[in-house]
């Protein structure tokens, strides 16, 4: 499995279409705040509109998707003066209209729930908001678009669960395009990704910057400078991050003890693990294990 599906899987990751917007000029939707574990998003299948955030703004054309990790309380608008928007209920999504005009702009909402544990540290290893610019011309992005307006016109049978698989492709889309610098989207560098890969094949070697650039058939210097031109993160943060992903995963197999988790994700020392595990989570390994098991395996 690929680095990206591999994440995607850990974090148990679930995408969920809440509303379609067809905007005309002049309309405004206020997005509430989403609860833990829950990133909210938005996929501008046409048209153009403004992302508000508190000060910061971002515009957003057709062909953009917004993520926003911490799923703050947020607006989106089209141009022009205020209007409210009007929601209808549907039975896959909600419905949102501008009160009258002719429709312009054209976005599927929802939201991404990850699981405890590998879920928060992929969303705190995104930037945020991560805006990737597809483009309207990118063809995986317009065949996703087609397969989401076509399911959302049937609303039919089966389509809660379609729409929801597509959000799930998006996510895999945005993580393995980025926007701006962010960890997973190392893996469109081949070299820098059979690095990764090998750490998710043997998360318990001794992995050095030394031993991945030469992995990469790179050199010290150039593995460096490709890594975190294409995370900003450094590389021994995104390894004990991808370990302790792995970590999480493990501890919800309640035959492997703390100890042996420890050494399967390169830790000889179960207290330093507890510590490493504990400033990536904010839990111990033991407080963890024991709210999966209480919820179920996340």
């Amino acid at each position: 499995m690929d680095l990206t599906s591999y994440v995607i899987d850990l974090a148990r990751a679930a995408g969920t279409v809440d509303k379609r917007c067809l905007f005309a000029a002049a309309t405004e939707m206020r997005v509430g705040a989403y609860g833990e574990r829950e990133a909210a998003f938005h996929f501008v299948l046409e048209g153009d509109c403004t992302l508000e955030l508190g000060r910061r703004s971002f515009h957003l054309s057709a062909g953009d998707a917004v993520l926003l990790p911490t799923s703050p309380a947020h607006i989106v608008r089209t141009a022009g003066a205020r209007r409210p928007s009007v929601e209808t209920p549907g039975t896959a999504f909600d419905s949102v209209r501008s009160p009258s005009g002719d429709v312009h702009t054209d976005i599927f909402c929802g939201h991404f729930t990850v699981a405890s544990g590998a879920g928060d540290l992929l969303l705190r290893s995104l930037p945020d908001p991560l805006i990737v610019s597809f483009g309207a011309a990118d063809e995986t992005v317009r065949s996703l678009a087609t397969l989401l307006r076509a399911e959302a016109r049937a609303e039919t049978a089966g389509s809660t669960a379609i729409l929801n698989a597509l959000c799930t492709a998006l996510l895999a889309l945005m993580l393995r395009a980025g926007g701006t610098p962010a960890p997973w989207t190392a893996v469109t560098d081949d070299r820098i990704a059979a690095a990764l890969r090998a750490v998710l094949d043997d998360p318990a070697a001794h992995w050095t910057v030394e031993r991945l650039a030469e992995t990469a058939s790179m050199s010290r210097a150039t593995f460096i400078r490709h890594f975190t031109r294409h995370t900003a993160t450094p590389v021994a943060t995104f390894v004990t991050n991808l370990r302790m992903m792995i970590a999480a995963d493990l501890l919800t197999d309640p035959d492997l003890t703390v100890a042996t988790v420890a050494g399967r994700v390169g830790y000889h020392s179960e207290s330093a693990f507890t510590r490493a595990f504990h400033a990536a989570t904010g839990q111990t390994p033991g407080r963890y294990r024991r709210g999966s098991v209480s919820r179920g395996r996340p």
